[in-house]
């Protein structure tokens, strides 16, 4: 009995020093890689909490009268969390200041159904003000699926429309066999200070993704650049290959949801990690050209280091994690970070906010 009881006290010991050990790793890689602007974040909760819908993609910009504009994307909470790929529409919000309370103000971009290239679904919205409009980048499909994401660029000349809705993708899905044959999806805009427009988009191979032999791993997000000399395209791929390529780290590292800009001489990217330090993190990396690009570093952290939430529900497979960032910049300079969550009063999904403290 003695023997016994010896052997359960230090069977348990060492699952406690396992637990301890692993604690101890996860602490310090936030430590030794959090990047600088991280540390600069300071969260301000969630905002824009919807009944009856899943809240996603959120991206804000500021008026010229200094309220805040919000586009994102919303489906019937119904429809559960994948109701993103075939029943999503954009929404316009608007508040006074960035925390909110925000009011609703109608649907901008809704599935427009068959025959069309965004039928089923309108997500992942960016709005940008460029060359004198307004430019909401958006990823649409035409049968509820992955392979016929593409993305498209409706404009308006006010942010309360009307909007110009595109008739075509501005970027095909790559040939056959190419890295990112699968679709396009994702996009991050900047326009190069020598005039040109890049668009940063996601994407993955076919065959990756239909042959992979581990069921969890299906195809590897990377992200490739077309660049136009106008606005509205035609976008020429940069090259055959992805800009940034994470999957030759090994462990299926990949990441998704970059955002870019250009700031004091450098182009920046925010996005969410997937492997590369946790698939709870936030990455930043920084390239003097828009090609090269440093080392991944964290650039927000889980949810759990910012707020406490109630335990996860079990139809939330993605709690806990903080993804889809986009930058408010006022006057002139990023000032508040909003990201999406799941979980919130109506456990869906909603933006979560922090302010850039300088």
């Amino acid at each position: 009995m003695e023997r016994r009881r010896f052997i359960s006290t230090m069977a348990l010991f060492s699952v406690c020093a396992l637990a301890g050990d692993s604690l101890f790793a996860a602490v310090r890689y936030l430590k030794d890689n959090l990047s600088s602007f991280a540390k600069k974040l300071k969260p301000l909760g969630r905002v824009l909490e919807s009944e009856g819908y899943y809240v996603w993609c959120n991206s804000p910009i500021q008026a010229p009268d200094g309220k805040i504009h919000l586009f994102y994307s919303r489906w019937p909470a119904k429809k559960g969390m994948g109701g993103w790929i075939n029943s999503c529409e954009i929404a316009h919000a608007v508040a006074d200041q960035p925390e909110g309370p925000y009011q609703y103000l109608e649907t901008v971009l809704a599935p427009r159904g068959p025959g069309f290239w965004d039928a089923t679904t309108c997500h992942n919205p960016h709005i940008q003000y460029v060359d004198g409009k307004y430019c909401l980048f958006f990823m649409g499909n035409s049968n509820g699926k992955t392979n016929t994401k593409r993305i498209g660029l409706a404009t308006a000349d006010s942010l309360n429309g009307p909007w110009k809705r595109p008739d075509k993708p501005l970027l095909e899905a790559g040939p056959e066999g190419a890295w990112d044959d699968h679709c396009t999806t994702n996009p991050a805009f900047v326009k190069h200070p020598n005039g040109q427009y890049w668009l940063y988009y996601k994407s993955w191979n076919n065959n990756d993704y239909y042959n992979s032999k581990d069921p969890l791993i299906r195809g590897n997000r990377k992200y490739g650049l077309a660049v136009a000399n106008n606005l509205e395209g035609p976008y020429v791929r940069f090259s055959d290959k992805p800009v940034i390529d994470f999957s030759k780290k090994g462990g299926n590292r990949q990441f998704e949801d970059a955002y870019v800009w250009h700031e004091k001489r450098k182009f920046k990217l925010l996005a969410r990690d997937m492997g590369v330090y946790s698939h709870d993190v936030g990455l930043i990396m920084e390239s003097k050209n828009g090609l090269d690009w440093t080392e991944p570093e964290i650039s927000f952290k889980p949810v759990k280091e910012y707020v406490q939430e109630p335990p996860a529900p079990g139809h939330l497979k993605k709690y806990g994690r903080l993804e889809r960032p986009q930058l408010l910049f006022m006057k002139g300079k990023p000032a508040y970070l909003f990201t999406t969550s799941q979980g919130g009063k109506y456990m869906t999904a909603s933006p979560f906010v922090f302010k850039i403290q300088s």
